[in-house]
Order: C-alpha cells, then structure tokens, then sequence
C-alpha cells in the first residue's frame, strides 16, 4: 500500500483528458465530469473496442518499438491433436482482460503508470498449414523482439512454442534457458507425421551440439530448419508433467537428452518454493536469458476447462500464480501462454486466468525492475 501511494497518477488523468477530448462531455444530469460521453477509455469495462487491457493498439507495427512490451496474438490451432479452437484464445484473453484496471494492491503495482504496453494485434498465419505459419510467427516475434518490445504471446496451440522460440533466441548473444509449465511433456519428434502442439522442445532443443542428430528425426524434406543452436536441453526445465496422454515418445527424448522433468508428484514432494527455485537454477544455469512458456492446460480443468486436452490434477491458481511470480523475478525475454480454447471454458474461467498468468509475470518484473519505468513514476523518500 505504500509503494502504491508513491507512483504518480499522471496516465489516469491523461486518460480522463483523452476521453472528454474525443468522447465529449456527458450529459448535464452525470455529477462525475471525469466521465464521457462516449466510452473512450477502460471503462466500462463490458464497453469499447476490446484489446488487450484496453490498451492502445499499435496499428503500424513498424512503431512497436515506441513501447516497453507487446500483446500479441497467434490465432494458430492447426497443430492441435484433438480438440481445437485456440484460434480463438487471443480474443478471449482481450475480452476478459477489460475487467482489470492494471491496479494491483497485493503485488504493489500499477501497470498503466509503469509499464507502456500496447496490443500489437494478431499475426497473419496459414491454417491448414503448419510451417508456412511457423515462418510467419518467427518473423513477426523477431521483429517485436528487436524492436525493443517485450513480447507477450498469445495462441494458440503449444505447437507455437517453437517458432515462438526461434523468433527470440538467434537475437541472444549465449545459451536461453525454457520454463515450460504444462501437463504434457511436448517432446515428441513428430505427431502424425507433422510437427504438432506435442513436438515444440523436440524442436527447439534439436540443434544444440549435445544432441546426437543421428538419432533424431530425418523425414523433414518439407522443412528448411532442424532446431536451434543456443537452447540446450539442460536448460530446459518442465514443470507439472503427468497424467494418462501424450508423453510417451517425449519422454523417451527427455531421457535421451537430459532434460529436467518436475511431475506433479515432484511437485507435491517439494512444494511451490522449492520448485520454483529449481526451476530458476536448472534455467539459468549458463544461459544468458530465460523463455517462459505457460500451457493454460497445466492448471487443473475444475479451474480452466477451456482447454483442447484437459486432464486433472492440475495446479490449483494460485500454486500456478505463485510459481510464475517468483519466476519472473528474475526476469524473462519473453512469454507465452497457450492452449486457451474458448468453445469449451466455462464463465471466461480459463480466459482469465491466461489473462492473470501476464499480468502477474509483468507486474513482478515491473516491481523487481526488470522491465518498465518504475524509477520515472514512483517519488523518491
């Protein structure tokens, strides 16, 4: 609350000024004069033109880089293997974000006032084809990422991890290090025949030099890359694995390549802390930055049903919250969450809490100064 009362207010009132100016003067009858005519500013929060947070739109994304972080979507389900409908998910995350303000007395911060984002829209990918939206997704991360803005991405299926991936590490000057939440372990070479939402950290991990190459995957005659060069399987660390599907070829990968698996039986033995901290070393370990990749289906479907392939026993939120919290810490090159299918949530449950995974990782690092401009806002004792 302290901390809270020392930042500036200056974008409030600039808001309020935005909206009289171009929604006009309300009625003679409203007592409250800070409101419009029109709705030109975040609330009501079930009015306006949504995106993200009701934050500004950077229409020429040529000037992405005029801002400190970016909300972007990647529409993108064709990756998914059994139920789709993440196409939707960035909408879905920008509708249910107008209930948040950006004020949060708990984590002691005030987005709008520390933090310049803007929703950079959606990139223009190919359904029914996987690599061709791969090259559009790693070209347009690139672009946000050297331009100065940190990148929030948005699916979309966890086929995107990769591309995601490969738009930030070449751009990295050492090894990046992977946090990867989820109830599935991703690793597989390929999924029916294709490089599917079960294969990102096959991918990813597939051209550091500790990896036999004889032994992985040949058959990408369709394919003009192989994996990335600084991302090494030691460095990945997944957490929350388990569950009856869809780990049995990627496990086998993880053992070859000595990845670190956190199940959610480690998870129950060690607890939130003890996790998040091994998380950080494994991660860090050598690297020169850390990537973190939510799947919104590592939360247990009784809290977010709105997932292509659920399975229980889960996190809980709030354990999920507390690990992204204290992983941001110490700070990260980019995040990613996916996986939210809006045809199957319940309420906008699973939405918002895709919408909180960002918000809580960009409020930790604004408060531990890893991005933002907190330093300009708050007054000095």
């Amino acid at each position: 609350m302290k901390r809270l009362r020392k930042i500036s207010q200056t974008k409030q009132e600039e808001e309020i000024e935005r909206g009289l100016e171009l929604g006009l003067e309300a009625a003679p009858s409203i007592n409250d004069r800070s409101i419009s005519l029109f709705s030109r500013g975040h609330l009501p929060a079930f009015a306006g033109i949504n995106t993200f947070m009701k934050a500004p739109y950077c229409e020429d994304i040529k000037k992405v880089g005029n801002y400190e972080a970016a909300f972007v979507g990647v529409p993108f389900d064709t990756g998914t293997t059994y139920r789709p409908g993440t196409r939707f998910g960035p909408q879905a995350v920008r509708r249910i974000s107008a209930v948040y303000d950006g004020y949060s007395v708990d984590g002691g911060v005030d987005l709008p006032e520390e933090l310049d984002i803007c929703d950079a829209g959606d990139i223009f990918v190919i359904p029914g084809n996987i690599e061709k939206s791969f090259d559009q997704v790693s070209m347009a991360v690139s672009h946000v990422y050297t331009s100065g803005a940190f990148p929030i991405l948005v699916g979309g299926d966890h086929s995107l991890g990769y591309p995601n991936v490969r738009g930030i590490a070449p751009h990295i000057d050492g090894n990046v290090g992977i946090i990867h939440f989820d109830r599935h372990i991703d690793m597989a070479d390929m999924d029916m025949d294709e490089r599917m939402h079960t294969t990102p950290w096959y991918w990813t991990s597939n051209g550091h030099e500790s990896v036999d190459r004889s032994a992985s995957h040949h058959a990408h005659t369709h394919m003009h890359d192989v994996g990335l060069a600084n991302c090494p399987p030691k460095n990945l660390v997944q957490i929350g694995i388990g569950g009856w599907y869809g780990s049995r070829r990627g496990v086998e990968v993880a053992n070859e390549r000595g990845t670190s698996v956190i199940t959610m039986a480690d998870f129950e033995e060690m607890g939130t802390k003890k996790c998040a901290e091994m998380a950080l070393e494994l991660a860090w370990k050598d690297a020169k930055a850390v990537y973190l990749s939510f799947d919104i289906d590592s939360i247990d479907p009784g809290f977010a049903p709105g997932t292509g392939t659920p399975e229980p026993g889960g996190f809980t939120p709030r354990e999920a919250l507390e690990m992204v919290r204290l992983i941001s810490r110490e700070g990260l090159c980019g995040l990613e969450v996916v996986e939210v299918s809006p045809p199957y949530d319940v309420n906008d449950n699973t939405a918002q809490l895709a919408c909180r995974v960002i918000l809580d990782a960009l409020g930790t690092m604004v408060v531990e100064g890893k991005i933002g401009h907190r330093d300009e806002v708050m007054e000095q004792d």
